[in-house]
């Protein structure tokens, strides 16, 4: 296989794994943000590096983040929002932290791939990634990619979109954001 093959074809998983996210439950996700007072999320592997990705580019637009397990970590209140990536919606370290999270009244909000999984029970919004997990379901989308790698970029990239929502939302200015990023680098 070449290079550029290769590219094509992630893409293409990439581009028909976002066109299948719903709409609406984005945009639901949207307004539970904008509605939070901090935003905390909790994943683990992988999925944890695209949350922090996530969190640092909403930090940046102006949204107090969280990352469960930090040092800072405040407490977490009714009117705060967990995000929770896990494509199987099984692992353990997360449910376990949105289960305590439900027990303080906040928001949940499930990222994955499983909508039957034991998620469900927790979450106020899931919003559905219909990639191959590890439980390997009849339902799931193939991918040429290892394990779960498709989970993960299109994770990142939902961040992203989601980022470019809320700034054509609040028609914040691309040039003023760098005042935010890290300068201490």
């Amino acid at each position: 296989m070449s290079y550029q093959y290769s590219k094509e074809r992630v893409l293409q998983e990439l581009n028909l794994t976002l066109d299948n996210v719903p709409e609406q439950s984005v945009q639901q996700l949207l307004e539970m943000i904008e509605s939070a007072d901090r935003v905390f999320f909790v994943g683990v592997g992988r999925v944890l590096l695209s949350l922090q990705a996530i969190a640092k580019r909403l930090a940046h637009l102006g949204i107090q983040t969280c990352i469960v397990g930090q040092i800072t970590e405040p407490a977490i209140t009714e009117k705060d929002l967990l995000i929770v990536g896990s494509g199987s919606g099984e692992s353990l370290f997360p449910l376990g932290i949105a289960r305590k999270a439900k027990s303080f009244r906040a928001r949940v909000a499930h990222i994955g791939a499983n909508p039957q999984s034991s998620m469900r029970e927790v979450s106020d919004l899931f919003i559905r990634i219909p990639v191959k997990t590890k439980l390997n379901l009849p339902s799931e989308t193939p991918s040429i990619q290892p394990m779960t790698s498709l989970f993960e970029q299109s994770l990142l990239l939902l961040g992203d979109i989601i980022a470019l929502l809320l700034i054509e939302k609040r028609q914040i200015n691309m040039a003023s954001l760098w005042q935010f990023h890290a300068n201490l680098e």
